[in-house]
């Protein structure tokens, strides 16, 4: 029995992205290699095969694709290593290479389908960073934090990383752990703006630990091995928040806004909610009781106690990227602040 259904067709959506310069051309080809090799004969084959129709919203693809770079990134399957970035083999060579690979390690690969992936793309510290500058610049406070589905927490941290937007475009220290490339155009955040974050809090279904080497294979897996620089960049900031005291907690996500919108705000400051590219995989009654939460606090915010929610969620209107949207309490005004590429290699702002 081959591959039908929802997983062939997420494979499918997958692998036509090969000759599209943003994309990944080596994703695409593990996706095709799939495609040539997956039956039934594997325990990681019938899997695939017996995915129900929510393929698609699960990123099976992707689930599947980073199974094979997490065995090679650990030097357990070293048949993989010469078939990954840098190395150029034929596509006959890394289907034999994938083949291989489900035959020596299928229990490993049938296991890794069962979490959603998880990239804390570090990229996207540049449209958090840009929101913070709003909330800055507009309330003149220092600003407290919660960030929804932070998986291993490296985003908490964005006014810590240094910036270069392009054109001659800065901002953050010489010092910093790691600097995030991202072209920014159109109107940029007041970038004089001081944000200065006073605490942080994060929470996440299923929180990745940056001390746990599991762990930190895990994210590094989901990452797309062609893509060099996302590489880097993930494993200096998955050292960097190894360092620090905050940990993000196991929580589901309605419930802890609740609970952390329930304390009374500290006057003088300003809390900030967001979160990137998670709104999407959020059941609705998750979706509602956190946005009622959010208003519920909204109706009590001032001057002194004000609240921003910021979100940079994917609106259907292009494969490449989503829209980023800010409200700010009181008042309740909500910004279109513009669109970005899903991992930060572009920003325009409105």
């Amino acid at each position: 029995m081959e591959l039908s259904g929802e997983a062939l067709k997420n494979l499918r959506e997958r692998a036509k992205f090969r000759d599209i310069p943003i994309a990944s051309r080596f994703m695409s080809r593990m996706a095709e290699s799939l495609l040539a090799v997956v039956d039934d004969k594997s325990a990681f084959g019938r899997r695939l095969i017996a995915w129900p129709d929510t393929a698609g919203e699960d990123a099976l693809a992707l689930r599947a694709i980073a199974g094979f770079h997490a065995l090679k990134l650990s030097g357990a399957a070293p048949e993989l290593t010469p078939h990954y970035p840098p190395f150029e083999t034929s596509d006959a060579e890394l289907q034999e290479a994938v083949r291989s690979a489900i035959a020596g390690h299928d229990a490993f690969l049938t296991e890794y389908l069962d979490s959603p992936p998880q990239t804390n793309e570090t990229g996207r510290s540049s449209m958090v960073l840009g929101a913070a500058l709003h909330v800055a610049n507009a309330t003149g406070l220092p600003i407290e934090t919660f960030e929804i589905g932070a998986s291993a927490g490296l985003n908490l941290w964005f006014e810590r990383y240094t910036y270069d937007f392009g054109n001659g475009l800065k901002w953050g220290s010489a010092d910093a752990p790691l600097t995030v490339r991202s072209d920014w155009s159109g109107a940029p955040p007041p970038l004089q703006a001081p944000v200065q974050v006073t605490a942080r809090h994060g929470c996440d279904r299923n929180p990745l630990d940056p001390k746990n080497p599991d762990h930190r294979l895990r994210l590094t897996s989901y990452v797309w091995p062609d893509q060099s620089e996302r590489l880097d960049r993930v494993a200096k900031a998955l050292a960097f928040a190894a360092a620090q005291p905050v940990a993000v907690e196991k929580a589901d996500a309605a419930d802890w806004v609740e609970q952390a919108l329930l304390a009374p705000p500290q006057s003088g400051v300003a809390r900030m909610i967001y979160h990137t590219v998670v709104w999407q995989y959020l059941p609705e009654p998750v979706k509602a009781r956190i946005t009622d939460a959010i208003q519920k606090a909204a109706a009590t915010a001032t001057a002194e106690t004000p609240l921003a929610w910021f979100r940079f969620e994917n609106d259907d209107k292009g494969e490449d990227g989503g829209l980023m949207e800010l409200t700010h309490w009181p008042g309740g005004e909500t910004r279109k602040l513009g669109r970005a590429d899903f991992h930060g290699r572009w920003v325009e702002w409105a």
